[in-house]
């Protein structure tokens, strides 16, 4: 049985990460309220600080490339009644 206090438990992605080869990255001037906020969700999830951080990064660079997708495509005029006609034409088929 494993708490989330038990230091004999070695997580997968931590052995993962000791054999990839990555870049480190510092931070510096990370708020207060940031630095206490990131590790309270990093309690709460079992994580390490720098594996949450690196996670919500991660996330963020994602979000950041798919709204930059969405603004470069193609705007198309659309119709609602052409929409719902779609829809109800491949319903009733």
């Amino acid at each position: 049985m494993t708490g989330s206090g038990d230091s004999s438990v070695v997580r997968v992605d931590r052995i993962a990460l000791a054999f990839c080869d990555m870049r480190t990255l510092y931070l510096r001037n990370v708020p207060d309220e940031v630095a206490r906020a990131l590790e309270e969700l990093a309690r709460r999830e079992s994580m390490s600080v720098s594996s949450l951080a690196v996670r919500e990064l991660k996330a963020a660079v994602a979000f950041r490339a798919n709204a930059e997708v969405l603004h470069e495509a193609p705007r198309r005029e659309l119709d609602l009644e052409d929409i719902v006609q779609a829809v109800r034409s491949g319903r009733d088929t």
